[in-house]
């Protein structure tokens, strides 16, 4: 059965830190692109970081320098560091799993960061 569940998403103030974590199962990570995303309301979901079979990554600019997106192949397990946070981080964050061969996407159920003072 595939599974990706988040964790790791929380309150904190401006400037704080965060860190998520996503731990998949059921698929083989060495086929699948895996990536944040994050989804505020009456907008669409967008991309927040992205790391390839071959360990490249990829950030949104909104993010670059703050965030790092990371990932532990033998605990099936992908992180995203959020550093330096500000309120317009505040949102649901999901985690994402896609097969490089279908190009079909695996989606979490998400975990909400709220940055506010």
């Amino acid at each position: 059965q595939v599974q990706l569940v988040e964790s790791g998403g929380g309150l904190v103030q401006p400037g704080g830190s965060l860190k998520l974590s996503c731990q998949f199962s059921g698929i083989r990570s060495t086929i699948y692109t895996m990536g944040w995303y994050r989804q505020a309301p009456g907008k669409q979901r967008e991309v927040v970081a992205t790391i390839t079979t071959a360990g490249s990554t990829r950030y949104a600019d909104s993010v670059k320098g703050r965030f790092t997106i990371s990932r532990n192949i033998p605990r099936k397990t992908v992180y995203l560091e959020m550093n330096s946070l500000e309120p317009e981080d505040t949102t649901v964050y999901y985690c994402n799993a896609q097969n490089v061969l279908t190009l079909n996407p695996l989606w979490g159920q998400g975990t909400q960061v709220t940055v506010s003072p």
